[in-house]
């Protein structure tokens, strides 16, 4: 089994995120892994069952965006994790802008980042439990950032959550969802990206140069052995028999 795996961005613990699921890609023996820092590695696709990205404001090329969606057309899997989909502007009046940049990458994904509360517990339930992502789990609590995207095509969620309320530190403020996608499946051609919103981590220099020390790490979803479980599932979802 060949994976690929992007991890690289900003504002989050990249080198944590990166060294676990390594971890958990070394788990099988079969498993071979390439890395890269961002898309400019996607010839590696050729060849590859899985990719994993665990990025947050990083996007492809209109000409990698292209190479993803032929990978997924002719039956390659997606795990995409967290802030994939994010785009992230800082305006001059301290509010954050999550403006549709890439269109077509966030069409492919399947949603794009738009806001999220601050990180406080929050529940999270089996939207569909006949998935070989979520067969014999129940609803569990978690916390984590929870993420409000904006959807971009038809998806099959498997967990969700719900919220109502106010996000002060983004444009996109206001919300109101009683079925929050946390982990969705959506089917491209003979492939399917696979989306995890959760595993949210910073350590203390990850917000520079908007802050140059951040006092209090973050680990979120890496606390809890249910986020690890959903990994493992993940990884197996992306071989190459798995349907």
């Amino acid at each position: 089994m060949k994976v690929h795996l992007i991890a690289a961005g900003k504002y989050h613990d990249i080198d944590f995120a990166r060294l676990e699921l390594l971890t958990l890609l070394a788990e099988h023996a079969e498993v071979r892994t390439s890395v890269s820092s961002d898309y400019a590695d996607l010839d590696r696709l050729a060849a590859a069952d899985l990719l994993i990205t665990y990025t947050c404001d990083l996007v492809p090329d209109d000409r990698q965006t292209e190479t993803l969606k032929t990978f997924l057309q002719r039956g390659g899997r997606w795990l995409a994790l967290h802030g994939t989909n994010a785009i992230l502007r800082f305006a001059s009046d301290g509010i954050v802008d999550t403006p549709d940049e890439a269109p077509e990458f966030m069409a492919l994904l399947g949603s794009r980042f738009a806001a999220h509360p601050p990180i406080e517990p929050f529940k999270v339930f089996v939207t569909r439990g006949d998935h070989v992502m979520t067969e014999g789990l129940r609803d569990f609590r978690i916390e984590d950032e929870l993420y409000l995207n904006r959807r971009t095509a038809d998806l099959d969620v498997l967990l969700h959550t719900s919220f109502t309320g106010h996000c002060a530190e983004f444009r996109d403020a206001d919300w109101d969802e009683a079925e929050v996608p946390v982990l969705y499946e959506r089917k491209v051609g003979r492939g399917a990206v696979l989306y995890l919103t959760l595993g949210h981590c910073r350590g203390h220099y990850d917000l520079e140069p908007l802050a140059s020390f951040w006092p209090h790490p973050q680990r979120c979803g890496w606390n809890y052995p249910i986020f690890y479980e959903l990994l493992r599932r993940g990884i197996a979802w992306g071989r190459p028999q798995a349907t």
